[in-house]
This record gives C-alpha cells, structure tokens and sequence, in this order.
C-alpha cells in the first residue's frame, strides 16, 4: 500500500444478517456493553459519508495511481460499511431509539458545522484522526476475547468491519500528508478534538439508550461501565499505546499493528465462501486458547 504495507484493499460486498435474531442486549446481557457499541453503529453511517466526502475532497489532486485505486476501495468499502450499520440502526430504531433524530444531529454537526465552517485540510485531519481511531480498536479487538460473550451476529459485523478498517487505514493520512500537504500542528489539533468529541457523542446516545430501555440504577451501570472503558486492564488502556504513536512526528499507520489475527479472518472468510461469523468465530476461538 501507499504507506509501506504488503495488504491490498479488498472491495468485498458487505455480509448480510439477520437482526430480527439478535436479543435487546446482546453484549451478554450486559447493557452498557451493548449499548456502547450499539451506539458506535448508529453514528457510523453519517461518519463514512463525512470520511468519503473529505477524501474526495482531494481526490483529482492525486497523482499516484496506486493511491487513486486506494482511494476507490475505501470509498467502496466505506460504502458497504453505512449499508450494513444502516440495516442493523433500523433494528434499532425498532427497539425504540431515536435513530433519525440522532443522525439528523450527526449530519447538521459533521457537514453543516465541520465541513460548512472549516478548512479541508482539517476536515481531512479529522478523517485521518477518526481512521486511526478506528483502526486501533480495529487492532485491539482482534488481539483480545473481548467479544467472546457477545451474539454471534453482531461479533461478525464488527470483526468484518475491523478487517477493512485495517485494510484502509492509511488511506486518508496518505491523502492528508502527500497531497493536501497537512502540518503536525493540524494533524494533532483534529486528534485531541476526535478524542474528545466522539466518546461525548457515544456517551450521549448511550444515555437515551438507558432511558428508552427503563434502566435502573444508572449511576452504578455507568461507574462499571466507565471503569470496563478506562480502569487498569480495560479496553482504552490496553489501546494507548497505539494511540499515542500517532502524536509522533513521523507517524504513519503502517508502522504499527499486528497482522497475524487480519490474516487468520481473511483466510477463513474466503476458504468458507463469505462466511464472516465463521470468520470472527475462528478469530475468537484463537484469541481465546
């Protein structure tokens, strides 16, 4: 790749679930969990059509045609990524939440506020800092059992979803750093305002998640929960070192990030014919032995 990887970008078509199957809380009947990731999915649709509208941006400045096939897979595989996260908002938005409402929020702060107020080269630094987010999640959970009580459904759909955000994760910087020619000072602003604005918007939507599903004690579920996140052992310390590499002056995302799960997934999901639950399942199974 563009970066100094040896993966390519695959444009695969997203798989297909049924959400009908999938209980209220499926992360193990644990509520903050479940309602955590559930709310990651309900902002993922907008944020893949912000990430796609901000490449774009720059997109007939490319020059390099390796960059510009990149640049094509990650606009595809963004898209398969709103229609799959779309689908599993409208089972969702059956349990009572607030889905349109919510992105309508999501749309009038990402493309009225950011896109409509901000320079590009910082809307693509957001992008960029937004991948790595993702990416390193997409690392770490791959590296882990985290998902080991989750349903089997809504584990492939992150799992897959992983892959390929692995697969495209240099994309944007690439974009930022070779061809809108954005500066450390930008790159690590839009960083630190990602870090800060997004878990908000989760914890936010968490909140009205709570209060459509009667939660009691709420202040006990989100001091667990909170501590699950960002306690000794939890997920986003587990994750700061990989974070922190990108405030390196001469970052790029291919430095970093074990392969060895994206390979085991890869091989499963191909040799079974795109079977992504069998896939994440494979994966789960390794990390867990």
């Amino acid at each position: 790749m563009a970066g100094g990887s040896t993966e390519r970008i695959i444009a695969r078509k997203g798989p297909a679930f049924d959400w009908s199957r999938v209980p209220r809380h499926w992360f193990g009947g644990d509520v903050f969990k479940t309602r955590f990731f559930d709310a990651m999915s309900l902002l993922f649709p907008e944020g893949e059509r912000f990430f796609i509208a901000c490449v774009r941006d720059y997109r007939e400045q490319v020059r390099d045609p390796r960059l510009q096939a990149e640049i094509k897979d990650f606009i595809y595989q963004e898209g398969q990524h709103t229609q799959v996260h779309t689908g599993f908002n409208d089972h969702l938005k059956a349990q009572g939440i607030a889905v349109d409402d919510i992105l309508a929020q999501q749309r009038r702060v990402m493309f009225d506020g950011f896109r409509g107020h901000l320079p590009k080269t910082y809307t693509l630094a957001q992008t960029a800092a937004a991948e790595h987010m993702t990416a390193l999640m997409a690392h770490g959970f791959f590296g882990t059992d985290l998902f080991a009580d989750a349903d089997a459904q809504v584990r492939a759909m992150y799992a897959w979803h992983a892959v390929e955000e692995i697969e495209h994760k240099a994309v944007a910087y690439d974009v930022m750093k070779k061809v809108a020619g954005v500066g450390y000072f930008t790159r690590i602003l839009a960083m630190l305002q990602v870090s800060l604005t997004f878990p908000l918007h989760v914890f936010l939507i968490m909140a009205h998640m709570f209060r459509v599903d009667g939660v009691k004690s709420r202040t006990r579920v989100w001091l667990k929960g909170l501590w699950w996140l960002y306690g000794p052992g939890g997920l986003y310390p587990r994750l700061m070192l990989h974070y922190l590499r990108y405030f390196k002056p001469g970052f790029h995302p291919w430095q970093h990030g074990q392969l060895q799960e994206y390979q085991r997934w890869r091989q499963c999901y191909e040799g079974t014919g795109g079977d992504a639950i069998a896939a994440a399942d494979a994966v789960m199974s390794a990390a867990s032995a």
